[in-house]
């Protein structure tokens, strides 16, 4: 038991807005409650940093920018996020839809492989949230089936919420005052499995990343395993890099699936970004190619994008319950010229001792 976080249980925040009921979830940066909120009859979930962490710049700024992204992606199928601030104990907190369902990954892994058609739908919906949040400069970065949530909404079984932004690459016009800029390039961030080659390697992403890892995820529904036969994280990452996937039909005996459906994802699943499909809408356009569906997809496009500044407002959320991301990994490349520099410095020190000592 966290006697911090705890003490939280039966008391409320916002003036009385949010009463915490129950502790859902619980990891080593901090915890989920669910907390009714009187005022519109709802259940609300909030996801609190453990105070001990308030004064790591680097999870703060984090946080703040998960509240400022969530908060603004409008699209149905992202959960969304109503106001975040401080507890009395200095514990950045930030409120949003509470959902009650499962994740993919517990999905699979109780029920087994999906059937194309379903899986399928449900990707369709994770492409249009993320297609809102392309547009305005958002890459997730993050994309796993723990963070695809199944709940149901409008007499939909296969609702799809994406969580979890805490990962995610914005754009300058995102960044509110007092963020930190943590993605930078040469960095690498996410989860093995589902991580791009050039994620793997610490190069620059963009949506086409987060294309790559839909193509993870579909393989996983559909075959209750990964494309490679990797097991250990750094290994993982290379065959990301080095190894092509195996087929789909090689990996669920008995199990055939539409030729032309492997070749839409051998194609999200290109080493090269340039080689995959340039936006989740095309993505999704080409898995209606082989899997029927609905006419329309599931992809709104307002009109208007919401105005960044209002996000500005949001001063604090709270970190994912999951550990930090991996350790920095250099490029190969970069590792070549630090030794060339560390040379460089050397001979210059040798140089001097021996100017010094009257040999030179």
């Amino acid at each position: 038991m966290d006697l911090v976080t705890d003490r939280l249980l039966g008391t409320s925040i916002e003036n009385g807005e949010y009463h915490i009921v129950e502790c859902v979830g619980r990891g080593g940066m901090g915890a989920v409650y669910k907390a009714e909120q009187p005022r519109k009859n709802r259940f609300v979930a909030i996801k609190i940093l453990h105070p001990k962490y308030a004064k790591r710049a680097d999870l703060a700024s984090r946080f703040r920018r998960e509240a400022r992204t969530m908060s603004q992606l409008t699209h149905p199928n992202t959960a969304r996020v109503y106001s975040s601030g401080k507890t009395e104990e200095g514990a950045s907190y930030f409120v949003m839809d509470y959902l009650e369902g499962k994740n993919l990954a517990q999905i699979v892994r109780k029920f087994g492989p999906m059937e194309p058609k379903r899986a399928v739908d449900i990707m369709v919906q994770v492409c249009g949230a993320l297609d809102e949040a392309h547009r305005v400069g958002v890459v997730h970065r993050d994309l796993k089936p723990e963070n695809i949530f199944l709940t149901q909404k409008d007499n939909k079984e296969d609702f799809v919420q994406v969580l979890d932004f805490g990962l995610a690459k914005v754009g300058a016009k995102q960044m509110g005052r007092g963020s930190m800029m943590i993605t930078r390039e040469g960095m690498v961030f996410g989860t093995p499995e589902f991580m791009s080659p050039e994620q793997a390697q610490g190069e620059k992403v963009d949506a086409r990343a987060d294309v790559y890892s839909l193509g993870l995820i579909l393989y996983e529904l559909l075959t209750g395993k990964l494309p490679f036969d990797a097991k250990k994280a750094l290994d993982i990452m290379k065959a990301h890099v080095d190894d092509p996937p195996i087929p789909i039909s090689d990996r669920v005996p008995g199990r055939t699936f539409d030729p032309q459906l492997w070749q839409v994802m051998e194609r999200a699943l290109s080493k090269r970004p340039q080689d995959r499909y340039a936006s989740t809408v095309e993505f999704a356009q080409a898995l209606r190619t082989c899997v029927p569906g609905p006419a329309v997809l599931q992809v709104e496009r307002p009109e208007s994008v919401p105005d960044p500044g209002l996000a500005a407002v949001v001063q604090a959320a709270e970190e994912s319950t999951k550990a930090p991301p991996p350790a920095r990994k250099p490029l190969p490349t970069r590792m070549l010229m630090l030794g060339m520099v560390l040379g460089l410095v050397t001979a210059a020190l040798v140089a001097a001792f021996l100017i010094r000592a009257g040999k030179l």
